[in-house]
């Protein structure tokens, strides 16, 4: 098949006789080429030519074969992740196409996931959403859409992460503290599951009290912070015992006891632009951050009543709705935000 390249090939994609994963070969490139060139005697041009030519004729064959099954189905907790990564990249590198990828997820989401009465399906394949979603999927999409509220500052990502986390409370909380993993209305099972180990992704209670910590900074609404410090004392001991299995515990918990920022900027233009770069100049996790023309306080509780400068945008640094005197001097938020 291969005819004079086969030798050169089968050395590249590590092909022998006897197999290289359970008695059958599957291509993988092991060697650099400049090593497979010394041991063949080839030039490293010679090595790739001949990877070249054979690719094309082994998807040919490999085409005759019945293809693998395909998962193409969308799974609303991992969108939420991605929306938050993406939103988060967009702002901190100033990529409008990052941003655009996760506003496009994120109007998916909020358009083919979201059912009456602000609840939301778990999955989406063929045109059709399904099945109850889970604690995670509320959680994570919450996330992601306060991570994209404060890229982009539309207040339609705001309003449907507080839908999200009002639906979080009303349906999933454990009176003796925490979140189950399922709603009170999901189909009868066994036992209630409510699981807060974080694995590969976060778990559904800690990305909750992610999220309730970072809506009680913008609204100062008690019962978001209520709701996170049951959840967060009942995973108390099991934290302290297996730390590396609670990491987004832990990082929610360092936003709740660090006596976190809520930082308003009220005004447009550039003015307004030059106070939000001080914010977004380095890494702050113990941040969250609202904007407001005069006036305007797009249902978002930390902006009502905050009023610009003598027509100056304005930025006000708040700790509990508690805040520092107005300034359109970045260089006052650098030192307000460098005292925190």
């Amino acid at each position: 098949m291969l005819g004079a390249d086969a030798d050169l090939v089968a050395a590249t994609y590590d092909v022998s006789a006897g197999g290289n994963w359970e008695g059958v070969n599957v291509l993988r490139r092991l060697k650099d080429l400049d090593v497979l060139a010394y041991q063949h005697d080839a030039s490293v041009e010679d090595i790739q030519a001949a990877a070249d030519r054979a690719l094309p004729r082994l998807f040919e064959r490999r085409a005759d074969r019945v293809r693998p099954g395909l998962d193409d189905k969308i799974i609303t907790a991992w969108n939420g992740l991605m929306i938050a990564a993406f939103a988060e990249a967009g702002r901190a590198l100033e990529r409008d196409d990052y941003t655009a990828v996760a506003m496009a997820a994120a109007d998916f989401c909020c358009t083919e996931l979201w059912r009456d009465m602000n609840r939301l399906a778990r999955t989406w394949k063929d045109g059709r959403a399904r099945f109850n979603a889970y604690l995670e999927d509320y959680a994570c999409l919450a996330e992601g859409l306060l991570e994209l509220y404060q890229t982009t500052f539309d207040d339609r990502w705001f309003i449907a992460a507080r839908e999200l986390s009002d639906a979080m409370l009303q349906h999933f909380q454990d009176p003796e503290g925490g979140f189950f993993d399922t709603s009170n209305d999901h189909e009868t099972l066994v036992t209630r599951p409510k699981n807060v180990q974080d694995n590969a992704t976060p778990s559904g209670g800690s990305m909750a009290i992610t999220v309730l910590g970072r809506m009680h900074a913008l609204t100062g609404e008690a019962r978001y912070l209520e709701a996170a410090e049951r959840a967060l004392s009942a995973v108390g001991p099991g934290a302290a015992s297996y730390p590396t299995a609670f990491a987004q515990w832990f990082s929610a918990a360092d936003f709740l006891v660090g006596e976190p920022a809520g930082i308003a900027v009220v005004g447009d233009g550039s003015e307004r632009d030059d106070l939000l770069g001080v914010v977004r100049e380095t890494y702050r996790p113990r941040t969250v951050v609202a904007t407001a023309l005069d006036g305007d306080g797009a249902g978002i509780p930390l902006l009502q009543g905050r009023q610009s400068l003598d027509g100056r945008a304005a930025a006000f640094v708040c700790h509990g709705f508690v805040c520092k005197l107005p300034t359109s001097d970045p260089r006052v938020v650098r030192q307000l935000l460098a005292a925190d």
